[in-house]
């Protein structure tokens, strides 16, 4: 064997990447009579009968440091911010004194200071102001809404497994009309993966899923994917697990090949009707990346430069499952 043989042999043996080979789409293996809609439907009933406390994902957490952030969950208006102690604070948007929006306010010394009048919030409750349970996961912002939520309230939020040791995260926000449970269905259709999405998936395979009939423990209710992702001409297969731990959550868990724990969390958060009276759904999703592999402490430290191509790359397949979502609440909503 020569020597540029012997290092292109070793470089296979050593790489997570494969050389994937050129496919027809149209000459993939159809998905349509695998992806019965009992199936998808019974998983969805079943993740909308899970608790969640009233908590709600809203914002990436690193999107929360020195000015106020402003949101809207299920038609309420929020502000969060962070207090000298790098506390996470969420509260009603509305200035309780004229009604200002707190979220063009400034923060001063951890305090939020209203734009109009100069009113000082510390983030207790104060002037008929009343602060709302907040919960900072290091990934996410969570807020808890009693009124909207209408569960039995929890402490803290269900926050999905995530990997142990040297992780990298990049999150992405992304709204569609459509409602939480739209965009929930969709990830629990894994067969729409390489026909929907090529550019990102291959070799895309149902290997168990959840029988429509039976009503599953929240450990036994998983999808068992083999895929193979996309980069450029190369790509990286993997074994996924599939799993909705809440009404508005599903998880993809990579259980074996590169990056195993690595996890997605797809979070989808009720934002409230739009100006057409339609409801409208913020996809929140975070991408937590994992490698046993020596070399990824280094990719940790070019993280600046690599989560913005990570958010790019979710965006682009949220762009058309949103779409997918989207179509799915009108012909729903037509039935």
């Amino acid at each position: 064997m020569s020597k540029l043989g012997g290092l292109t042999a070793k470089w296979a043996k050593s790489s997570p990447f494969k050389v994937l080979p050129r496919e027809q789409w149209a000459r993939q293996r159809p998905t349509y009579k695998d992806a019965e809609p009992a199936i998808i439907d019974a998983a969805l009933q079943r993740s909308q009968r899970r608790p969640t406390g009233n908590w709600y994902a809203f914002a990436s957490s690193e999107t929360i440091r020195k000015r106020p952030h402003g949101a809207s969950v299920g038609g309420v208006e929020v502000v969060a911010w962070r207090d000298m102690d790098d506390t996470l604070h969420v509260g009603p948007a509305t200035c309780p004194h004229l009604g200002a929006d707190l979220a063009t306010g400034t923060v001063d010394c951890g305090a939020l200071i209203c734009p109009w009048h100069g009113l000082r919030l510390e983030g207790g409750r104060e002037f008929g102001w009343k602060p709302y349970p907040a919960y900072d996961d290091g990934v996410l912002a969570w807020v808890r809404l009693d009124r909207i939520g209408g569960e039995e309230p929890t402490d803290v939020p269900v926050v999905p497994a995530r990997p142990e040791g040297a992780s990298m995260h990049a999150v992405t926000r992304l709204v569609g009309t459509c409602e939480p449970s739209d965009i929930i269905a969709n990830r629990l259709d894994p067969w729409h993966g390489a026909w929907y999405h090529p550019y990102s998936f291959a070799h895309l395979d149902v290997l168990s899923a959840p029988p429509a009939d039976v009503d599953l423990a929240e450990e036994q209710d998983r999808f068992l994917v083999p895929v193979t992702f996309h980069i450029g001409r190369f790509g990286v297969p993997v074994v996924a697990e599939f799993s909705a731990p809440g009404p508005r959550t599903i998880v993809m868990r990579i259980v074996d090949g590169e990056g195993t724990g690595s996890v997605v969390e797809t979070h989808a958060t009720p934002v409230g009707p739009g100006p057409d009276g339609l409801p409208r759904s913020a996809v929140i999703e975070a991408v937590i990346a994992h490698s046993d592999r020596p070399g990824f402490v280094h990719a940790l430290r070019a993280r600046p430069l690599i989560a913005p191509f990570m958010r790019g790359a979710a965006a682009r397949l949220w762009r058309d499952d949103l779409a997918y979502a989207e179509r799915r609440y009108r012909v729903r909503s037509r039935g």
